[in-house]
């Protein structure tokens, strides 16, 4: 879609002027991002205290530039503030940080944390007989943390039908395949193990996306699981698939001029977006 792509730029452009970030697991994850904030979530933009809204938790939080340029687009941040990241004493931190970003629910890095805060979040709401769901996005190399499957036994458990876990399985961590670090598969069958509901997608297809999340809807008495087989650097050619764009770097001026072409801009956009 045209709206993902003005997105994956937008994600870019402040790596660009971080001249740091993790662009691979950035683009992998936007389709997803962009759905819950434009047509799946509850939530006031003007009011991110509101209790009766639904919660997103980015529990791969060194992916933050993809909801902060998500956030960019449906208003709840105006966009030259995506210039900021990285920088000292500017609100968009590397990882989501609650304190200096208020709509962002958790403040989240350290890999399996974020998915706990959100269980809390879904067991919290129940007690309270609050109405709303939580959704949570982990990477897939964030599965092998230990904290993660004690997690999952707990919300499986407590039959937390109102929490949405959501997998970006791009099949890469740091600079390699997840298979030749640690093995993730046979993944459906773990997490059916732990007593949730999964659901397998292809997380670039808003069709797709859109039926999941209704279907995620309709479970009782236990989690879902949405595991989204994604590609690391979508959109970009020189990106896919590529373990070495997933962190710790910095894009070139030719890096981005050759990216934004690929996501559909103009030679006068693209010469905006650098002297930005």
């Amino acid at each position: 879609m045209k709206v993902t792509n003005i997105i994956r730029r937008n994600s870019l452009l402040g790596i660009y002027h971080a001249e740091s970030g993790h662009p691979g697991g950035v683009l992998s994850s936007i389709d997803l991002i962009a759905y819950l904030f434009m047509k799946e979530m509850n939530y006031d933009k003007n009011d991110f205290l509101k209790k009766e809204r639904d919660r997103f938790i980015l529990s791969k939080g060194h992916c933050a530039p993809a909801l902060y340029a998500v956030a960019a687009e449906v208003g709840i941040i105006e966009k030259f503030r995506l210039n900021g990241l990285r920088k000292l004493n500017h609100e968009l931190q590397g990882h989501t940080h609650r304190g200096s970003t208020p709509w962002v629910e958790a403040s989240t890095g350290s890999l399996g944390q974020g998915f706990s805060f959100a269980i809390g979040e879904a067991k919290g709401l129940k007690m309270q007989n609050v109405d709303n769901r939580v959704y949570v996005m982990l990477g897939d190399g964030e599965l092998q943390e230990g904290e993660v499957w004690e997690g999952a036994m707990f919300a499986g458990h407590h039959q937390l039908d109102n929490l949405c876990a959501v997998i970006d399985y791009n099949k890469m961590q740091s600079d390699d395949l997840n298979e030749n670090i640690m093995g993730l598969e046979p993944l459906s069958d773990k997490w059916k193990a732990f007593n949730w509901h999964v659901i397998e997608i292809d997380g670039h297809d808003f069709d797709e996306i859109g039926k999941a999340f209704d279907k995620a809807k309709t479970i009782r008495n236990k989690p879902t699981v949405i595991i989204a087989h994604t590609i690391k650097g979508k959109g970009v050619s020189f990106m896919e698939g590529s373990p070495a764009w997933h962190g710790s770097l910095k894009l070139s001026d030719d890096d981005l001029r050759q990216a934004l072409t690929e996501l559909g801009a103009t030679k006068k956009e693209i010469e905006g977006y650098i002297n930005e």
